[in-house]
């Protein structure tokens, strides 16, 4: 007998997540140096000093499983937020806290509703369930439909998610059409606004998720500390909720699941908001960078309020992403995504954003 034939139907036949390339197994492939990685939305830089001396001080004690009710993050995330405790649930990495959401709220024959494209975690966590994904296409300026959304809402739908930014495209909703999402949606149905990078966002009207879980009792925000507090490698990931639902995430979630290292990490750089300042600078100032660098290349891009951004190259968008890493540039093709038109890329250091835009300049040429 194949072990294929023992697996589970919905797992056996699932796309697992691919990640951006990681510049040392890219410099490995190709023989070069000095490469750059400006595919997974990481920071510009890296943390900060009290983070690393966190770290240091906290290394001794790696015998000790972690504390798993994370106190200390806990208690200084909800002074920050303004929320009780009981509202927190921590997972290593936003896209645990999803794996939670679909191992609580679905089962075979469910269906979970998402504009798409969006992040890839979606339908691979509902398979993973056993349910089915409903992908609402996103609008012409590639942001969520909330009409074809809330349209999409059937009898065995249990779950929506929204990125909100939204990855791959980096675009948003503003608080009146989540507004809509929060009172339209049937309350049977679980609202998850993912707000991975809601530190770097531009627009004005962008909404307050926290004050709206007063309103839905079925609504979840979820956040992190992979982007704007530079922890990607530590994956500290987190959801604000109902507490009584919380409280059903924290019986599906394994023991220990945020490391001591990563817990002290967090408390560090919640204390630093100074860093985190200064990444958001950063950041926006590469955001204008990049974006001046498109306009006079006369290539298209979505208006983002993440730290990425998506670029309309044309047809030949996967050859092109081939000759930028062949140049040690490594971004995101959107191919899988049903982008085949477009490249993301993510905002780097001033030297690094300049390097990508001169490098997509000679190779689109090429």
């Amino acid at each position: 007998m194949k072990i294929r034939e023992l697996v589970n139907a919905h797992i056996r036949d699932l796309a697992p997540y691919v990640p951006g390339k990681p510049v040392e197994e890219l410099e490995r492939e190709l023989g070069i140096e000095d490469s750059i990685k400006l595919a997974s939305n990481e920071s510009p830089l890296g943390p900060s000093r009290r983070v690393i001396e966190a770290i240091l001080a906290a290394a001794e004690d790696l015998n000790r499983y972690p504390d798993d009710s994370c106190f200390r993050l806990r208690a200084a995330l909800a002074q920050q937020l303004g929320v009780s405790g009981e509202s927190l649930c921590f997972a290593a990495g936003s896209d645990g806290i999803i794996e939670l959401l679909t191992k609580c709220f679905l089962a075979p024959g469910d269906d979970a509703v998402f504009p798409w494209p969006s992040f890839a975690m979606y339908p691979i966590a509902t398979a993973g369930a056993g349910a089915r994904s409903v992908q609402v296409p996103l609008d012409k300026e590639l942001r969520a439909d909330v009409d074809a959304t809330l349209a999409a809402v059937g009898p065995r739908t249990r779950l929506v998610f929204l990125a909100n930014p939204n990855n791959p495209t980096g675009t948003s909703l503003g608080s009146a059409q989540f507004a809509r999402l929060v009172k339209e949606l049937p309350e049977r149905v679980v609202l998850v606004a993912d707000e991975a990078y809601v530190e770097f966002v531009r627009r004005s009207d962008f909404p307050d998720s926290i004050a709206a879980l007063r309103e839905r009792p079925t609504l979840v925000v979820l956040r992190t500390f992979s982007k704007a507090d530079a922890l990607a490698g530590l994956r500290v990931g987190y959801a604000v909720a109902n507490p009584e639902l919380v409280a059903y995430l924290d019986r599906a979630r394994h023991p220990f699941i945020v490391s001591t290292l990563a817990q002290v990490a967090a408390c560090a750089a919640l204390a630093d908001r100074a860093h985190l300042e200064r990444i958001r600078k950063v950041t926006h100032a590469g955001l204008a960078q990049v974006e001046a660098g498109l306009t006079k290349l006369g290539l298209r891009f979505a208006r983002s309020d993440a730290n990425f951004i998506c670029i309309e190259v044309g047809p030949g968008a996967d050859a092109l992403n081939q000759r930028l890493l062949k140049r040690g540039v490594i971004t995101r093709p959107l191919g899988g995504f049903g982008l085949t038109t477009h490249l993301r890329v993510s905002v780097g250091t001033e030297l690094e954003n300049e390097r990508f835009l001169e490098t997509l300049a000679r190779e689109r040429a090429a």
